[in-house]
């Protein structure tokens, strides 16, 4: 590590000569490669974009240069360079480094980059404002695994071509998302090729028209398309990119840092937007990872020499949520013909890859696209088929405008499963599973639920398929249920009907979803206590579904109890608590109601019990909040006698 370790800063990277920089690319991947192994993260992405990494830096003046990174897996070598290799071994740790590239944490980080393909419309914001303010600084924008199907990066690159810029968008194609990247935009990516003599001819003649003047001018646009047609006949294809009037260049080796050296300095000062096309591999460099991409997009901890991952034995250990999602979809599919799956870029990381095996020729990855996902399959639920749209909750976002326009509006068929709701952990604020059921609650038409387990959630999918149940949507969490036994019989369960777990007569708690789990743990401790068994007496509903809501269910809660404990695992503003509340007015009945869900607040990375502990809706956190309830309606009861 002799290169790395005198690297604090990128200014300390630009003193290196460019021949030390392929030591510092082996170097750097050395280093990700060894502090992944012990501190688990996106490990094959960041190894793919090494290479870029270090060119960048060396050839731009960052910070004052900005580089805008998409998708923020490829973003560990950009942290290393940028003053963090200290600290790198907290990242994703409660208090450590972020996730994923934060304005917040660094100068050096320009735009928030947890989700897909927004960096070139930010860059585009970033160059337009630098030239308004008369500022002379580079602006590039990174766009990789598999960004480049999102529609926002088509929005971006469609402005890109109207407005007056000078910015670069860097392709990094390495033919992958976190699954084999799929789509006709990722082929047309694969097939695109230019001829070496052109490539070799357009350096030199766009070097010399710039040092002339030709490109400063308004006679630019026109000098490009002549070269795009000139380019056209040569190659005998036509280029999407340069038929926007955004110039192309490559593809070129992603992996060759002394090359895109040579590269990135031809064209930094070029006016126009432009377009860098480089092929790199995810995982490069490392070998189990080049192997096994999907796997090693995330290994979990590993052995750094010999690329074995320590795998936990997972015998006698509830399954995962997804995994339950996707035996059971799998299940269904083989009972029901007009069953369907649909998934954005995520057939592995939710399980409808068990299903795509099976049944290839009825389960769709879409790609990046979250609201195409939703569309089309409503286009789909609209001609009689019964899709599964599976998304992670927080990249559901995405999709909010067309589960309102495409399928709730037309009370079309379709089923909604929002993996990862809650709080997912290390990935932190840019994929918390928050704000789901607070966006969805309002729209009508919407059947909305959230299994306490994994036989709910299996009762809950054999619900929604059924004749005419409408839009409906599921959420359950990341990672393991508490039913080792998960398997069950497919039954149907009444909709917009909760169920009374515990009976009690002093306080309610009301809870849905897996957190009924913590809830049923601290009524459980709290009936231990022997200070309070005298006059304990708790009941516990769980809501099941947030809409409808149970009003049989409720007017049970709001005539008996004085004091109501709501426990939900989204955001406070607009959730379940809020809806409860809202419910208890319309009806006439005013309990004192604690509310214990994720506050007003973007919610950083840590552990899930961390976290959990931190927003107040932990095991301990809610036996306080029960007890607290119990005693004032102690104290209330004993003031009704004096």
């Amino acid at each position: 590590m002799k290169l790395l370790q005198s690297i604090r800063e990128p200014e300390d990277l630009r003193r290196l000569a460019v021949d030390e920089l392929p030591e510092v690319c082996r170097e750097l991947r050395e280093d990700i490669v060894k502090e992944l192994s012990v501190n688990p993260g996106h490990l094959a992405s960041s190894l793919g974009a090494t290479e870029i990494t270090v060119a960048l830096h060396y050839v731009y003046n960052t910070p004052e240069d900005r580089i805008v990174w998409d998708v923020g897996h490829q973003a560990y070598g950009h942290k290393i360079l940028t003053g963090r290799r200290a600290l790198f071994c907290t990242n994703r740790k409660l208090g450590g480094l972020r996730p994923f590239p934060s304005p917040e944490e660094s100068k050096y980080d320009t735009f928030a980059c947890g989700h897909a393909s927004n960096s070139i419309s930010a860059a585009l914001g970033m160059a337009v404002a630098a030239r308004q303010m008369g500022d002379d600084r580079k602006v590039v924008a990174v766009i990789g695994d598999g960004a480049m199907s999102g529609g926002l990066a088509f929005e971006g690159l469609n402005n890109v071509s109207s407005s007056d810029n000078d910015m670069l968008i860097i392709l990094n194609d390495n033919n992958m998302s976190i699954d084999r990247a799929v789509g006709g935009m990722q082929e047309y990516l694969l097939s695109l090729n230019t001829n070496e003599t052109y490539n070799a001819m357009r350096f030199k003649v766009t070097r010399w028209l710039h040092r002339i003047g030709l490109l400063n001018d308004n006679r630019r646009r026109g000098l490009i398309r002549l070269t795009n047609a000139v380019k056209s006949a040569i190659s005998h294809q036509q280029n999407v990119f340069e038929g926007m009037d955004i110039r192309y260049f490559g593809p070129f080796n992603g992996h060759d840092v002394k090359e895109l050296v040579r590269i990135l300095r031809q064209l930094k000062d070029m006016k126009g937007p432009k377009m860098l096309h480089l092929h790199t591999q995810k995982g490069h460099g490392y070998a189990p990872a080049e192997k096994d991409v999907t796997v090693w997009h995330a290994p979990g901890r590993f052995d750094a020499e010999t690329g074995e991952r320590v795998v936990k034995d997972t015998t006698g250990t509830p399954p995962r949520f997804q995994d339950v999602f996707g035996e059971t979809l799998l299940e269904l599919a083989r009972q029901n013909g007009r069953i369907v799956g649909v998934t954005p870029a995520m057939p592995t990381g939710c399980s409808m890859n068990l299903m795509m095996k099976e049944m290839p020729e009825r389960t769709f990855d879409v790609g990046i696209a979250e609201g195409h996902a939703v569309t089309f399959s409503g286009g789909m639920a609209k001609e009689g088929l019964l899709p599964f749209c599976n998304i992670y909750s927080a990249f559901a976002q995405r999709a909010f405008d067309n589960i309102i326009h495409d399928v709730a509006l037309l009370r079309l068929n379709v089923v909604i499963c929002l993996d990862r709701a809650g709080l997912v952990g290390e990935d932190g604020p840019t994929h918390h599973g928050a704000f789901d059921m607070a966006a969805l609650r309002p729209i009508p038409h919407l059947t909305i639920a959230s299994p306490m387990d994994e036989h709910e959630l299996r009762r809950l999918m054999f619900t929604a398929q059924l004749p005419d149940k409408g839009p409906f949507v599921i959420r359950y969490p990341r990672g393991r249920g508490s039913l080792v036994d998960w398997r069950c019989p497919l039954e149907e369960i009444a909709v917009g009907k909760g169920r009374r777990l515990r009976d009690g007569s002093d306080v309610a708690v009301v809870s849905i979803g897996p957190i009924g789990k913590t809830v049923a743990q601290a009524i459980d401790e709290i009936s231990h206590l022997s200070s309070l068994t005298s006059h304990l007496s708790v009941t516990h509903y769980d809501l099941r579904f947030l809409k409808p809501l149970d009003d049989d269910l409720l007017h049970e809660i709001g005539r008996k109890f004085k004091h109501v404990v709501t426990v939900e695992d989204g955001v406070l503003a607009g959730g379940m608590g809020a809806a409860v509340l809202e419910w208890m007015s319309a009806h006439g009945y005013s309990p004192v109601i604690r509310r214990l869900g994720l506050p007003d607040e973007f919610v950083e990375h840590g552990k899930v019990s961390e976290l959990q502990a931190i927003v107040g809706i932990d095991k301990e956190s809610i036996l306080r909040a029960i007890t607290e309830a119990i005693d004032e309606n102690e104290d209330e009861k004993r003031r009704r006698k004096s």
